[in-house]
């Protein structure tokens, strides 16, 4: 991946809407010639989709709970049901298994506590936990900020 590779996943990252022309005007290439770098660039696997980015309190989405899960179960067959457990459950939007005191981290945007606890409650039913403890978001001073390219 060159320079050029490097701008337009930047330019994608600020605006995914961007035209093929737009685009190509932005990184100061051709359209074929940008359209053929943005082609490698999906195939190889760079790009993984588009999306659009939407604002969570006009869509009443207004509670972000962090859900810091530890466990004792650390078999294969549990991990599967654990997995599957948390990505059927539609208000998770991030889901990280980390190092440190616990064993994963659960990102939940919901509408509010009781919208929240139902998700609690679904999490704890599906499989056995040692802890779950959430930390309850007042702020998001950054959010969804794009990735930096070197």
């Amino acid at each position: 991946m060159d320079l050029r590779d490097k701008k337009i996943i930047a330019a994608l990252q600020e605006d995914s809407s961007l035209s093929q022309r737009q685009l190509a005007e932005k990184v100061n290439l051709s359209q074929n010639a940008c359209w053929r770098r943005l082609q490698k660039l999906n195939e190889s696997g760079v790009i993984k989709g588009s999306t659009v980015l939407l604002d969570r309190e006009k869509l009443d989405l207004g509670l972000v709970v962090f859900m810091m899960v530890k466990t004792r179960h650390h078999s294969a067959d549990w991990l599967k049901a654990f997995r599957t457990a948390v990505l059927n459950i539609p208000d998770v939007v991030d889901f990280f298994r980390i190092g440190g005191d616990y064993d994963y981290m659960i990102k939940v945007i919901t509408e509010n506590m009781t919208t929240y606890d139902a998700v609690y409650q679904r999490l704890i039913a599906s499989v056995e936990l040692d802890s779950v403890t959430s930390y309850f978001s007042m702020e998001a001073i950054a959010e969804q900020r794009p990735l930096k390219i070197y």
